[in-house]
């Protein structure tokens, strides 16, 4: 199904951005507090960062009824967001699919997979496009399966799963749905993959940050405090870890998230890891300069 990419095109591909890059967002947006922070890390980078669209992705916890109400939930969640620094949502913001990819041979449909392949292969090939995923990798992986040429057009940078190190990688984004995750590591796509527990676990903050640094930030640095508030009821000695914004990080400043280049690890439906070498290479974070993306994101909050 997926054309092989040879190593030295791969590679070039996955060499760490340095100059203003073109990247789609999508995002479970109202499933946790850290896909906010994200968005407007994304958004108030716009030194490094042209993004052309923000994708709602589906979720399912206590949160959401179904998969589908965590993504008209995300939707609107981006909506309020939007809202609260003054930018339209007009053919920027898209519906993601209803639900998880259960079958690679029927791909879901939705506004978000279908506006990406038409961007992707609208990119022309002196360009590349980033897709930013920090939710279930549902509406990338759907799309890479409505048109399999788009691997050749985009740069994925997911974050998903945990640290190869760790026991298994039954995490939230990754376990919600496997078998799009496993398209996604699979098919040969430039990935940048993001691990949480080991890498991205080390990006904590604190209420006393929020307020000293975040509130009274704008109609946004309230918003973001408020959620952060709100998501614990005793702040006392509680930190909060922030993952998402390490996927922002990356393409702001890559020497924030040190990556080496592996081979792409096989994904079992157990949801652990294994290791096959002759597989085609990924970029992957190994470790995350927590002190750097904070102070980097408290600074454009405050311009």
């Amino acid at each position: 199904m997926f054309q092989k990419m040879d190593d030295v095109t791969l590679l070039r591909k996955l060499t760490p951005p340095t100059s203003k890059v073109r990247m789609i967002l999508d995002t479970d947006t109202f499933n946790e507090i850290d896909d906010q922070f994200a968005i407007v890390y994304a958004l108030f980078s716009q030194e490094k960062l042209q993004v052309e669209a923000i994708y709602a992705a589906p979720f399912l916890n206590n949160r959401s009824t179904s998969p589908l109400d965590g993504m008209e939930k995300s939707y609107e969640e981006i909506l309020r967001i939007l809202k609260r620094i003054n930018m339209s949502h007009d053919n920027f913001v898209y519906k993601g699919s209803n639900t998880f990819l259960n079958n690679v041979n029927e791909p879901l449909q939705s506004e978000a997979a279908n506006d990406l392949v038409k961007r992707a292969m609208e990119t022309p090939d002196d360009e590349l496009l980033y897709v930013v995923a920090i939710g279930a990798i549902t509406n990338i992986a759907s799309a890479i399966l409505i048109e399999p040429k788009i691997i050749e057009k985009i740069v994925v940078v997911w974050l998903g799963g945990h640290a190869l190190h760790w026991p298994n990688t039954s995490e939230f984004n990754l376990q919600q749905d496997v078998v799009s995750a496993q398209t996604v590591l699979n098919c040969g796509v430039p990935l940048v993959l993001i691990p949480c527990m080991g890498v991205t676990s080390h990006l904590h903050t604190t209420l006393s940050e929020m307020k000293q640094f975040v509130k009274g930030k704008g109609e946004i640095g309230d918003f973001l405090t408020m959620r952060f508030e709100e998501y614990h009821d005793n702040h006392y000695a509680y930190s909060k870890v922030i993952w998402d914004l390490a996927a922002i990080a990356y393409l702001v400043n890559h020497h924030f998230i040190p990556t080496q280049i592996i081979h792409s690890p096989v994904l079992t439906d157990q949801r652990t890891y294994s290791v096959d070498a002759s597989r085609h290479f990924i970029r992957y974070a190994y470790h995350v300069d927590r002190d750097a993306i904070f102070r980097d994101f408290f600074t454009k909050l405050e311009k």
